[in-house]
């Protein structure tokens, strides 16, 4: 029988999470096909461990999930030099940075397919059609090159009821690595489990990666199958809080509800992402039985406070810059810390414009801190996302804007951060504007320090609020050089998407 090695890129952080993605294409060949894991994050030197299963001669496909940053180094690396040493070897590309850039990838001669969406359908039916030598023309959620050179896109599945698919194997993984160090220290508690309850998002926000591949749908497991798999993992590991992946936890309010009342008596605290239109809308009841339940946080793509804005990156509508303030208000009384998200530097028809929206958001963002500090601010600079159809992908286009062509060009040092959004390269931003952005944030943080640096006592805390408040009184962002020292003295975090 041919075997799968299944492969987890090394993350931005270097961080132990229990690898929820690879582990679902586990599930799907499990009794079908011998796999085995290999986690970047636990290898001292991961390309010798996957060289040494592929020396065996019984592996014959390699499946990566990739993401934009460290893990799209890595991942190209480590494909081109087992391409070149073990030709016979198929690679399959799952995740968003593949399926967004299908070209780059398949061109670069070295992955020969690339899983468009979930895979827990796809994967195996394209390892039952290599293995076989059939056809695969016909399997849905497959990006490939054809044998005359052309990028082929195979139709997209619908997404599958999650209650339905096979549990994921925890304790085969526990086979391959410690399974106590999936479970680190974070703000939430000792040992934070990585969790996937649904798949996709039914938004449609231009720049969103998530968007051309799950097209606005979303299924989600039921708040007791949730309840069962976290339980499994805190009963025979000892898990004693959540970092909830989904892209939207929150899309009901029934479930959120029915999850917090099987949880609250597991003493578990975690968190998670939502959209501010739509958990507005909860109930008070519904807020306090989430936050009784032992959620100290929430993740929000607040994005920006000008309507006109969020009319731009399709986000208008059913959420204004008035209700981003009044929910950081009402979130006060719930014992739930709001973490919003601001992106800074989307494009305008003029510099002044821009520059003009860079200072209004600013200014807005002083705003949330004023009617709930503990709001924690992540703030993104504008990175394109090639969303076919999007007004504002149209204007980034006709900017003169062109994504790398090749692999290789995608890990040069200019582009490498690319799509972490803090280095862009939009022709619309200048360093000046990105260096007021950055600055800013500087300050920001020196009078806020993120909650979630578990690092930083009161004492450093209260220290580097005082150096800072007055700059942030007076508006002064510029040279913040005696913040940045303590920050780098203290090794200071800034605020993130909690677990990414």
């Amino acid at each position: 029988m041919k075997k799968v090695i299944l492969f987890n890129p090394k993350s931005a952080d270097h961080k132990h999470r229990i690898p929820n993605s690879i582990l679902s294409i586990a599930a799907s060949i499990e009794g079908k096909y011998d796999w085995v894991v290999v986690d970047g994050n636990f290898e001292n030197d991961a390309l010798a461990k996957l060289e040494e299963y592929l020396n065996i001669g019984e592996y014959h496909y390699l499946g990566f999930t990739v993401m934009p940053g460290p893990q799209l180094k890595q991942a190209i690396a480590f494909s081109k030099a087992i391409k070149a040493k073990f030709p016979f070897t198929k690679m399959i590309w799952g995740g968003y940075f593949p399926s967004s850039q299908p070209e780059a990838v398949l061109y670069s001669g070295y992955v020969d397919f690339i899983i468009n969406g979930p895979g827990d359908y796809a994967f195996p039916l394209l390892i039952d059609a290599l293995a076989n030598d059939k056809p695969f023309e016909f399997i849905k959620n497959l990006i490939y090159k054809t044998v005359d050179g052309k990028i082929f896109k195979t139709a997209k599945d619908d997404l599958m009821e999650q209650d339905t698919l096979p549990a994921l194997p925890y304790d085969k993984l526990a086979t391959f690595y410690p399974f106590q160090k999936f479970l680190g220290k974070t703000y939430l508690g000792e040992k934070t489990m990585a969790y996937h309850s649904s798949i996709g998002c039914p938004f449609t926000c231009s720049f969103c990666a998530v968007v051309p591949i799950f097209e606005a749908r979303w299924k989600a497991k039921s708040a007791q199958t949730v309840y069962n798999d976290i339980k499994y993992i805190k009963d025979n590991w000892g898990a004693d809080a959540i970092e909830f992946h989904d892209n939207n936890f929150f899309v009901s309010e029934k479930r959120a509800v029915e999850f917090a009342k099987l949880i609250a008596p597991e003493k578990m605290t975690w968190w998670a992402m939502a959209r501010i239109d739509t958990m507005s809308k909860f109930k008070d009841s519904s807020l306090a039985a989430i936050s009784e339940a032992g959620c100290k946080i929430i993740f929000f793509g607040a994005e920006s406070g000008n309507d006109s804005i969020l009319e731009q990156l399709d986000k208008g509508g059913t959420q204004t810059g008035n209700q981003i303030i009044e929910f950081a208000e009402r979130l006060k009384k719930f014992n739930i810390i709001p973490e919003y998200s601001f992106v800074l530097g989307t494009p305008a028809p003029t510099q002044e414009q821009v520059q003009a929206q860079i200072d209004f958001e600013i200014e807005f963002i002083k705003k949330v801190k004023n009617v709930n500090p503990r709001t924690e601010i992540v703030i993104y600079t504008y990175s394109p996302v090639p969303t076919e159809g999007s007004e504002l992908f149209k204007q980034v286009l006709a900017s003169g804007f062109k994504f790398p062509e090749t692999l290789e060009d995608w890990i040069s040092p200019a582009w490498e951060n690319f799509d972490l959004r803090k280095n862009p390269l939009t022709p619309w931003l200048t360093p000046e504007m990105i260096n007021k952005i950055r600055n800013f944030e500087t300050v920001l943080n020196g009078v806020y320090p993120t909650a979630t640096d578990i690092r930083l006592n009161v004492m450093k805390r209260v220290i580097i609020s005082l150096v800072a408040r007055l700059r942030y009184k007076v508006s002064l962002y510029k040279y913040p050089y005696e913040i940045k020292l303590l920050q780098k003295i203290w090794r200071y975090r800034q605020p993130e998407i909690q677990g990414f």
